[in-house]
């Protein structure tokens, strides 16, 4: 017999002979009409029933072999069931207040005090439902967090009396049993942790459909808008083209090192391809994919990079690859690029967390959602996380290929996280692909979760992970490609002019710094000297608005590689930046100046440089890379004198054991060096003195303050945390993939805000000087009219430390002016408002709205050339 608990002492409760409604009469939804009023919406029968049919249409969308293998019988029923807490007497009253008329069948209770956040709302409800009726492990969990979150309800029971005792219970109860009769089915019965997952993100996507326009009008029927709402969400199954070649797709032979790579490539499992930078990875990966696609083994493509600059370069490819493999008739035209503004502007709709201001309307997490995609390892990350909709992600890239690039980039705490996505996506039935230039033997087995894999050290290599199948391994012999000239110096003076004489030689220059503001240092040391020799001068970082980013990336990039040959003999240039140009880059430098870093960082600027055979050059050019770094012995002694902000951004021994490795070279044949200089970096080893010291803070951490670094143990432990499954879910603006001691936040950056309080708008003028109109009422603009607005807004975004960050305004004043309808502001029980907002004068200077301090510490500056700046006074 199942024990009933009653609710927590103190709280309303409905009396105890209290009779529920049927289930029939009680409210899912309000709508909103063209003028914004409230009205009732859906009832909850039928808006259960139509999230259960989008989760069964979604079902039908995937390959035969993915259908079978991800989904059990009865999923679209466990869809339909999120909503059965609604089936309750406070989320009935809290619809009835805001609709302020009275609901047939549905009595008013005017006295009771809602307070759902105790135990997560309707969903927490839902939750309790299930295990009152005694649905499979993973079930209830599955109703539960469909908001994105798992509610925390272990000391409720689906019959206190704050649900409405048993006479509630019972038209739940009668509600399920409607559902499985519409349904033709029963409970799934999920049989692991990751179909969990799965079958959460099922639900949700499901719900977010199921709740939008096509079917909030209660008065109109909803049975012929599945499909089209599916088609509109994007979620449409591609076609292609079958039997296609390498060199039909690339226009070239594959390379030594492709053949082998797409050949053991055929069905889901794990493979890493580790190959030197040039050498076409990124082309074998793509090859390998299309042919899982037409197998039918895999549902689409996500293209996982380190950064956002790498992730819109590698689109453009590709987009050039997707136009070889498509059928005519398939609908997908080009891949999302997840930092890219310009798909909001087309006309999907994802209902109502999907639409602008919603928690999932941001770009970088709904192109998870697409059969194809390019963006950052970071949304792939947070699909193993216990964080909100991370469960969404793992939905979204269930069954495609993954293809994770740069991946010996990762430091104890993302590389923990990375180990648990790749386990997640084998266990997904991904294909997953993961490309390296600088992988060590210690670091592969890690991701392959495989020890017997320790005698290979050829390099290239191809590891392959087929599911099922035993790993097996092959080494490709690869001819070097060209020397590489080094020099270490110390002396900044003498790097300063030997840019600008190679630069006023014609020479294609490209210096690389370890952090912002150095690198904005020394673009101000550099650009006034290069204009007056007819230099052009540039710098890339990551705090640009997104505007003006992609209005440098695009510039540079292009005029860099291959598409710019034409362009490089006509003056000498210098760009400059920081380590957003050391990966999945293809730009072709003929000299190279380098901040010293971390042996594997090196290497992948070193790829940088004369990239390609045919690259026009000037005679005077020499493949050849300055490395700035002091000696040997000043940087074991004091590294952080001696190393300065390099040895806050990367591990100090790291970087001392790197230096050594460095040490006595002249020259670096590729790609012979780079196998040697890893393991002579990274291998293990005791130590004495000094170095033992940093071995130890390397571990167990170190400092304090502006020095502070957690150790491994802690990283290795905080990262674990993120990924525990019975505790509460963090906001998405609390959750780290990769590890730092300062927060990032969100500034929106512009020359003039007037709120106009009679017409209830805000006049805001852009950086640009266009004017656009904000309005605080949702209903004053239709969807398109949203989505062009947050576009607009959206690019005029800067990422920084929170440190450095404008001071943040009141939610309120936020909301009053109307941006929770193209921001997500977060959770308000979790979070502060995630934007800030500051005004730029002519001068460049950050001003604060009204009047109000911007900053305690900082000047904060902003230039389209320089970037933001935070600067003492």
């Amino acid at each position: 017999m199942l024990m009933r608990k009653a609710g927590p002492s103190g709280q309303n409760k409905p009396a105890p002979s209290e009779t529920a409604p049927s289930y029939r009469l009680c409210l899912a939804k309000t709508f909103t009409d063209r003028d914004g009023q409230v009205l009732p919406g859906r009832l909850i029968l039928d808006h259960c029933h139509i999230v259960g049919r989008v989760a069964a249409e979604l079902i039908q969308r995937y390959p035969p072999y993915l259908r079978q293998a991800l989904f059990p019988p009865g999923a679209a029923l466990a869809a339909a069931c999120h909503d059965l807490g609604k089936v309750s007497p406070t989320f009935q009253e809290k619809l009835r207040r805001a609709c302020q008329i009275d609901i047939p069948g549905i009595p008013p209770r005017p006295h009771l005090s809602i307070n759902e956040q105790q135990w997560g709302g309707h969903a927490g409800v839902s939750q309790l439902t299930a295990q009152a009726l005694d649905a499979p492990n993973h079930v209830p969990q599955i109703l539960g967090q469909h908001h994105g979150f798992l509610p925390q309800i272990s000391q409720y029971r689906a019959y206190d009396p704050l649900f409405g005792q048993e006479a509630w219970q019972q038209q739940r109860e009668a509600l399920f049993n409607a559902l499985k009769t519409n349904l033709n089915s029963d409970w799934p019965q999920p049989d692991s942790f990751a179909q969990m997952r799965l079958l959460s993100g099922l639900t949700s996507v499901a719900d977010w459909i199921g709740s939008g326009e096509h079917f909030e009008n209660p008065q109109q029927s909803w049975q012929e808008h599945i499909t089209p709402a599916l088609d509109q969400a994007g979620l449409i199954p591609a076609s292609y083209r079958s039997g296609l070649s390498f060199e039909h797709i690339f226009g070239f032979p594959p390379l030594a090192v492709q053949q082998p790579f797409f050949n053991a490539v055929q069905q889901p499992g794990v493979y890493v391809l580790e190959a030197p930078m040039g050498m076409g990875k990124t082309e074998a990966a793509l090859y390998a994919a299309y042919q899982v696609l037409q197998q039918g083994k895999a549902s689409g493509i996500y293209f996982a990079l380190p950064t956002q600059l790498t992730s819109n370069k590698i689109w453009e490819r590709f987009n050039a690859f997707l136009r070889q493999i498509l059928s005519p008739d398939s609908p997908h035209q080009r891949a999302l690029l997840l930092h890219s503004q310009a798909w909001l502007l087309t006309e999907t709709e994802m209902g109502e967390e999907g639409r602008p201001g919603g928690a999932w309307f941001h770009q970088a997490k709904r192109g998870l959602l697409a059969p194809f995609a390019v963006g950052t390892i970071d949304q792939a990350l947070m699909a193993c996380m216990n964080v909100k909709h991370g469960f969404v992600r793992a939905f979204g890239l269930a069954g495609k290929v993954v293809i994770l690039d740069e991946v010996h980039s990762y430091d104890s705490y993302t590389g923990t996280l990375l180990d648990k996505l790749v386990d997640l996506l084998r266990s997904l039935h991904c294909t997953v692909i993961i490309l390296s230039a600088t992988l060590t033997q210690a670091r592969r087995q890690q991701l392959l979760n495989y020890s017997d894999l320790t005698s290979a050290d050829g390099y290239p290599l191809i590891t392959a992970q087929a599911k099922g199948q035993a790993s097996q391994q092959w080494a490709i012999t690869s001819p070097p490609r060209h020397k590489v000239t080094l020099q270490l110096l110390a002396q900044l003076p003498l790097a300063i002019a030997e840019a600008l004489q190679r630069a006023e030689q014609g020479q294609q220059v490209l210096w690389i710094e370890n952090t912002v503001a150095e690198a904005q240092q020394r673009y101000l040391d550099l650009a006034a000297r290069a204009q007056e020799l007819g230099i052009a001068c540039g710098l890339l970082h990551s705090r640009y608005t997104f505007f003006d980013r992609q209005q440098h990336e695009t510039y540079w990039v292009q005029l860099l590689g291959k598409t710019g040959w034409s362009e490089r003999s006509r003056q000498g240039r210098i760009l400059l930046g920081t380590q957003v140009l050391e990966q999945s880059l293809d730009i072709d430098a003929d000299f190279l100046i380098s901040r010293f870093a971390p042996t594997d960082m090196l290497l992948q600027r070193i790829g940088r440089l004369w990239r390609h055979d045919g690259t026009p050059r000037p005679a005077s050019a020499r493949c050849e890379a300055w490395l700035l770094a002091p000696a040997l012995a000043d940087a074991i002694t004091n590294p952080q004198q001696a190393l300065g902000n390099s040895a806050i951004v990367y591990n100090p021994y790291v970087l001392c054991r790197s230096l050594e490795a460095w040490q006595g070279l002249n020259q670096l044949a590729l790609p012979q060096a780079i196998r040697p200089l890893i393991e002579a970096t990274y291998a293990d080893r005791s130590e004495q003195g000094e170095m033992a010291r940093y071995l130890y803070e390397l571990e167990h951490g170190s400092g304090s303050g502006k020095f502070r670094r957690a150790g491994r143990q802690q990283l290795r432990g905080l990262a674990s945390i993120t990924l525990a499954e019975n505790t509460p879910t963090l906001p998405e603006s609390k959750a780290q993939t990769r590890y730092s001691e300062q927060d990032n936040e969100e500034v929106l950056l512009l020359k003039h805000w007037r709120y106009l309080s009679e017409q209830g708008v805000s006049q805001l003028t852009l950086l640009n000087d266009q004017t656009l109109l904000l309005p605080s009422a949702r209903h004053r603009l239709s969807r398109h009219g949203w989505r062009q607005l947050s576009a607009k807004l959206m690019q005029q975004m800067v990422h920084v430390p929170t440190a450095q960050a404008p001071a943040p305004l009141a939610r309120q004043t936020l909301e009053q002016w109307g941006l929770q309808h193209c921001f997500y502001l977060g959770q308000p029980e979790y979070d502060e408002a995630l934007l800030r907002i500051a005004l730029v004068d002519e001068a460049g200077q950050l001003q604060a709205l009204h009047g109000n301090t911007l900053h305690p510490r900082y000047r904060l500056h902003y230039r389209s050339d320089l970037g933001y700046q935070a600067l003492t006074p």
